[in-house]
């Protein structure tokens, strides 16, 4: 019995046994017991986490995949979840710290990665593998036009690191682009020195126009002529760090809280 992909899911298999071993190898275990298989296939990563010392879950929105998965890995047992990790509870679910990991559905990465954000107080490690257009954009230092929404968020609390590119004939069906594996470890501070539901909202509205200055794609915070003479409102929001982007908020926050 094999499973069939699924375009609708974003199914592309892994068939290469040693890129897989690499990037199940390449969680490093720091900092959890548990790990969190997000969508798990045919279990080609699974059967390399298995043989770890970790507590392994997978989490799976394909019937037929459960299926595969219960009948040819029995070692799950009940931390098998039926489900959309993309609307599962992690805090509920998963009361302990956990990695995550997976050959994510390009479709919905960046989905995933911001959950995995929203999440960071819980997750200290994720590894896995994306478009490699999107990991490198992921790992972007600022200054180029690869560089936005992705890379700043992420990088506010995790360290980033590109490990590998991927051919696309290592898969069924090869998907129409290259992929590319990356790890993310959590950043001892995870606390930025601001109003952070405010830093998102600066940092999404300061790339919704990244081709204008601060001082223009800003606009929808009313920012007051003397703030706007500031010369960091000059720039452009690929030119700032996550520290430039700390210090936009704390200002507009002490602008807000003046009025």
């Amino acid at each position: 019995m094999s499973v069939q992909p699924k375009k609708h899911l974003g199914q592309h298999f892994l068939t290469d046994l040693n890129i897989a071993q690499n990037i199940a190898g390449a969680l490093t275990g720091q900092g959890y017991k548990d790990i969190l298989e997000v969508g798990p296939g045919m279990g080609v990563l699974t059967q390399y986490l298995l043989q770890t010392d970790h507590v392994i879950h997978a989490i799976e929105v394909d019937d037929e995949s459960i299926d595969y998965l219960q009948d040819n890995f029995p070692q799950l047992k009940s931390n098998l979840v039926f489900g959309d990790f993309l609307k599962c509870d992690l805090a509920s679910q998963f009361p302990s710290p956990l990695a995550i990991i997976g050959n994510f559905p390009y479709n919905i990465s960046s989905q995933i990665l911001f959950k995995t954000i929203e999440n960071r107080e819980r997750i200290p490690e994720l590894v896995g593998m994306f478009q490699k257009e999107v990991a490198e954009r992921i790992c972007e230092p600022p200054g180029s036009k690869a560089y936005g929404i992705l890379s700043v968020l992420t990088q506010s609390f995790y360290e980033t690191e590109y490990l590998f590119n991927v051919n696309r004939f290592v898969f069924n069906p090869p998907p129409k682009v290259a992929s590319a594996v990356l790890r993310l470890k959590r950043k001892e501070n995870i606390k930025l020195d601001c109003d952070e539901r405010l830093y998102f909202q600066v940092v999404k509205t300061a790339f919704q126009q990244r081709r204008k200055t601060l001082r223009n794609s800003l606009k929808t915070f009313s920012l007051p002529a003397n703030l706007k003479e500031d010369t960091i409102f000059g720039q452009r929001p690929e030119q700032l760090g996550v520290s430039d982007f700390v210090r936009i908020t704390n200002l507009i926050a002490h602008d807000a809280f003046s009025a």
